[in-house]
């Protein structure tokens, strides 16, 4: 029965992962699947994965799915959830970087993906109004939203947005606690601890095999340890990690690689798969990608772990009111972000309004993506 509802976690993630274009807007559509058709969790649970998510590094879309699987099934629903929705994007990204390096051009490999970066505008969209419905309730929140906002579009700094809606949230909310505490599990790491050790292998038999790789591994690493606010907080640093410090890539690759992973399903930080692949190959671009994943993934299991013990404190209950809010308004921002993006005309905006509609009408993310994508052949490429 345990492998069965892991092997379940798996293939139900990697059926949205084959459709996770948006970034955070996925959030949405993994509440939809996982607390209202399937059940894994209720939604007062799965919010306050998502403020978890919010507060930690790491790209926010995977870990709310590693948040689910680790609630319906602990370590290993965790791993099996996290790595079925990431695992399109990682594959994807293995195919175009190999044609990259054989055509060195990226313009015929993101061209049949012209329409799908049109139906993200609409991916993002109705997320935005499907996620804030429940969230957005008393002006406070509102309020909490807009100033989220207003920071993103000044282009603060993720971290800093956090603990200004976190210190807002204790100001403006006024939760008290609740004393309930039945039904408290005692906490267990042994599940964490195997994966440290794991890791920790891993890492001393590439010092001994390759020292390129571990390198690489350990540099992914660190940037995701510093990835708050998604996967875009953590582009910065690898392009001066990649780029100036080490001098990998020159600095127009490295924007190639950025753009592929714009257009690939799953977190923008898959771009680490391209840099690896450019670097040593596939297995470069594996051992990158395991990496940049690895720290959030251990971080959001202690995190989900600890939050048993935490969620009934008015200092966790109001907390998770600002960081709610304070993601419907990184939503919006994506929205008018991934809009400014797109060159219209009228094919483009035809298509973006039916897949809102579509999606609005609760018609499968799945197949208005895939249709998206064989319409944008015939059309665009």
């Amino acid at each position: 029965m345990g492998f069965a509802k892991v092997t379940e976690l798996f293939f139900s993630f990697l059926k949205l992962g084959i459709t996770a274009f948006g970034g955070p807007a996925m959030v949405a559509y993994i509440k939809e699947f996982a607390v209202q058709k399937k059940k894994w969790l209720d939604g007062k649970t799965f919010q306050e994965g998502v403020a978890l998510a919010q507060a930690i590094p790491g790209a926010t879309a995977m870990q709310v799915a590693a948040y689910v699987g680790l609630k319906a099934r602990g370590i290993s629903g965790g791993i099996a959830s996290f790595t079925g929705f990431g695992l399109p994007a990682f594959i994807l990204m293995l195919i175009l970087s190999a044609l990259y390096e054989k055509t060195h051009s990226v313009s015929q490999v993101a061209a049949i993906f012209t329409g799908l970066q049109v139906i993200v505008v609409a991916i993002v969209a109705n997320a935005t109004l499907s996620f804030a419905k429940p969230v957005i309730k008393s002006i406070g929140e509102i309020v909490v939203a807009v100033f989220s906002f207003l920071l993103f579009f000044f282009k603060t700094n993720p971290f800093l947005i956090i603990i200004a809606c976190f210190l807002i949230s204790q100001l403006i909310f006024k939760d008290r606690a609740n004393i309930e505490t039945k039904n408290l599990k005692r906490l267990n790491f042994k599940g964490i601890g195997s994966l440290i050790l794991i890791v920790t292998s891993g890492l001393i038999f590439l010092f001994f095999f390759d020292k390129t790789l571990l390198s690489l591994a350990l540099l992914m690493m660190k940037i995701d340890l510093f990835a708050f606010g998604g996967g875009y907080a953590s582009l910065p640093l690898m392009l001066h990690e990649v780029v100036d410090r080490l001098q990998w890539l020159d600095g127009k690759t490295f924007m190639d690689g950025i753009a592929l992973g714009q257009v690939t399903p799953g977190p923008i930080v898959i771009t680490a798969a391209f840099v690896g692949y450019l670097l040593k190959g596939s297995a470069g671009a594996l051992v990158a990608t395991l990496a940049v994943f690895t720290p959030s993934f251990l971080i959001m299991a202690f995190a989900s772990e600890v939050s048993e013990k935490i969620k009934n404190s008015k200092v966790f209950i109001r907390a998770k009111r600002g960081l709610l809010a304070s993601f419907t308004g990184l939503l919006l921002f994506a929205t008018i972000k991934f809009a400014g993006a797109v060159t219209w005309d009228w094919i483009k905006l035809f298509i973006v309004l039916i897949g809102f509609l579509c999606l609005l009408r609760k018609i499968s993310i799945f197949y208005v993506v895939v249709i998206t994508g064989l319409f944008s052949i015939l059309i665009f490429s």
